[in-house]
């Protein structure tokens, strides 16, 4: 057993993890070193797209290490993966979204993001939403308005605004002083609120008639996860820049930002090397992500994550679950309080289910599997969360 060593060695996030002992993990199961099975109703925070070890993935992460690993610093050298990866993003986006830069996290596609809106516009207000989730390095915790975890970090980057998410009185706000405004097309860590009122296409508007541009964060709700490849193509808008990670990847570490390739050119001269990384489009990485897109895109997993909500809803009916929040496979089931939530998420592991918690939204149970999750199984972790709630 390595709990000793976990808690001696290893830097922790908590004062209290889950401390799971992972032996192998397959499909939408997941199994500790007693061979107990887990049904994963998580997915790694939405980033196992379409499962664990799934066996395209393994192939094309197997067949890249039979080649080469990290051979040069990024865009220096012609690799394939990350060539056709870009590639094949472009042809999943709208135009004029056809150039992306390959990094190693959604936060940091982030912080990529705001230096490519601050380059391109000359400006240097970001504007960003109240309760928005980001990521945790300087830059994209800059952006969130929660001062209990921003507090022991000050000072970080100065001329950041914050707007109320579904707000449209706040959209004057945005002037000709805004460089960007970044928002989740879904905010996660609020509890998975929706945009409503077509309020995205208003942001978009008011952006275009100042002269910001409109950033959209895709890390959880894209990559097929909300019935659609991309999020933002649910509301009726487009972004200038699209950031995506966590599900990009298939399990592996990856993030991404997307712009024309007229605004990316600001990134690789005055100053050369405007933004670098070393190991980002690392091409095994790249591989497992080629391997992914291309098994959502060319099987019917984004039109069946809406026939999966709708079997969630129609199985996770209790008294004590006030309302399923989300979209697709990005749903949050809440709770009357944060006790009942911390109960089922907690007795539901015991049970063989993993639940997880949201960062902002105490009430809310994440529920965030694989695409591929079957009917059955989800039924099953229905039942089993029901049984829980009937227990408390």
């Amino acid at each position: 057993m390595q709990t000793n060593d976990f808690f001696k060695y290893q830097a922790q996030t908590t004062p209290h993890p889950l401390a799971m002992e992972i032996k192998y993990a397959k499909g939408s199961y997941i199994y500790d070193t007693n061979d107990k099975p887990y049904l994963d109703f998580v997915a790694g925070v939405s980033a196992c797209s379409i499962g664990h070890s799934h066996p395209a993935v393994v192939s094309a992460v197997k067949e890249q290490l039979d080649k080469y690993m990290h051979v040069m610093v990024y865009g220096e050298y012609i690799q394939e993966p990350a060539v056709q990866l870009c590639k094949l993003i472009a042809n999943l986006l709208p135009e004029p979204l056809d150039t992306t830069y390959l990094v190693n996290s959604g936060t940091e596609a982030i912080e990529g993001s705001i230096k490519l809106a601050r380059r391109y516009t000359g400006r240097s207000e970001i504007i960003a939403a109240k309760n928005s989730y980001h990521g945790n390095t300087m830059g994209s915790l800059s952006l969130m308005d929660y001062q209990e975890r921003k507090r022991p970090f000050l000072p970080l980057i100065p001329d950041i605004k914050h707007i109320s998410f579904n707000c449209e009185w706040c959209l004057k706000q945005i002037t000709e002083k805004t460089a960007a405004v970044i928002l989740e097309t879904i905010q996660g860590g609020a509890g998975f609120i929706e945009p409503t009122n077509d309020y995205l296409n208003k942001v978009q508007k008011r952006c275009n008639e100042v002269g910001a541009l409109f950033i959209l964060d895709e890390i959880q709700p894209g990559i097929g996860r909300t019935g659609k490849m991309f999020g933002f193509e649910n509301y009726n808008c487009q972004p200038d820049i699209v950031v995506t990670g966590k599900g990009l990847g298939g399990g592996l570490p990856i993030g991404a930002f997307t712009a024309s390739n007229k605004m990316m050119k600001h990134l690789s001269d005055n100053p050369k090397l405007g933004h670098i990384t070393t190991f980002g489009g690392n091409p095994v990485i790249a591989s497992a992500a080629l391997a992914t897109l291309k098994v959502i895109s060319k099987n019917n997993l984004i039109s069946e994550t809406l026939e999966k909500e709708k079997l969630i809803r129609k199985h996770l009916k209790h008294p004590l679950i006030k309302e399923i929040r989300g979209r697709g496979l990005m749903l949050a089931a809440i709770t009357e309080n944060a006790n009942v939530t911390n109960e089922i998420i907690l007795k539901c592991k015991d049970q063989g289910l993993i639940l997880f918690w949201l960062l902002f939204e105490s009430k809310a149970i994440r529920i965030t599997p694989p695409l591929t999750i079957s009917n059955e199984e989800i039924i099953e972790g229905c039942q089993i969360i029901c049984s829980v709630l009937d227990s408390i």
